[in-house]
């Protein structure tokens, strides 16, 4: 009742009417007024009443009624309604900035990543996320050793390919291809493995690792252990044991992503 009270009584001041007086005019009680404007009447007014409470005010004829129909809306309904309208008011406003100073120009001021971080549903529960999420193919990662690795500064969820993941709500997730054969046989060279920064990674992971160093990137099963005067390490194991692992001091890592899917082509290679 929060809106139909604060509209009836920010009229009601812009008039300069009393309560009294309007509830006169409405055939009310000014106690049951009181309680509407106030938010404490839990069950709505009837729509008699609000079209003469509309008429007293000089109201656009439905607005009050309208509150009423929409308070009476189920709460999930209300909650969907309102991020679509957000999403399509972002969207908007998307479109208007790359119309305007086009997308390199956006991507160098930021302006980009941020609009678009904004417009991701990471923060909107699973049911009500229309689409799927769309997951930005951004490089091809080696499953042997490190290799060198750029996003090209894009902003999350810019890229030129995607592949669909229907029930993955990350809005920072991100795929690559495996290159090499030191993860196989889980992994095999060519899959797409799409990894999710929100998930944990407990010893054992597959994990997308992006070492300090060069800004050097590898795909591995990571193992966390200390080295001879107790310093945090993290052991890089490769499935296939023809290759060997590579031990790394915990700093030396910028960032460790976990595996949440592979894609690969049925019957192929």
């Amino acid at each position: 009742m929060d809106d139909i009270g604060r509209i009836i009584r920010d009229r009601r001041a812009e008039l300069r009417l009393t309560l009294q007086q309007l509830a006169d005019m409405a055939g009310c009680a000014k106690s049951y007024l009181s309680q509407i404007e106030n938010g404490r009447r839990l069950a709505p007014p009837s729509e008699a009443l609000l079209h003469r409470v509309e008429q007293a005010l000089r109201l656009e004829p439905g607005r009050l009624i309208r509150s009423r129909q929409w308070r009476a809306t189920p709460a999930p309904i209300r909650a969907e309604h309102a991020a679509l309208k957000q999403q399509t008011e972002l969207a908007k406003r998307l479109a208007a900035l790359v119309r305007q100073e086009g997308l390199d120009a956006s991507l160098r001021s930021g302006e980009l990543r941020r609009l678009i971080d904004r417009f991701t549903p990471d923060r909107a529960p699973p049911e009500l996320t229309a689409l799927p999420v769309q997951v930005p193919v951004i490089n091809k990662v080696r499953a042997g050793y490190p290799t060198e690795f750029t996003d090209l500064g894009y902003p999350a969820r810019v890229a030129d390919e995607y592949i669909s993941t229907p029930d993955l709500y990350d809005a920072q997730a991100f795929a690559a291809r495996v290159v090499g054969d030191s993860m196989a046989p889980d992994y095999r060279e060519g899959d797409i493995v799409v990894f999710s920064p929100e998930r944990d990674t407990p010893p054992g992971s597959d994990c997308f690792v992006r070492l300090e160093r060069d800004h050097e990137t590898t795909f591995k099963r990571v193992y966390f252990e200390r080295g001879e005067r107790g310093e945090e390490m993290i052991r890089l194991q490769p499935i296939n044991p023809a290759h060997p692992p590579r031990v790394v001091r915990r700093e030396d890592v910028a960032g460790m992503y976990a595996a949440a899917y592979v894609v690969r082509r049925v019957g192929g290679a």
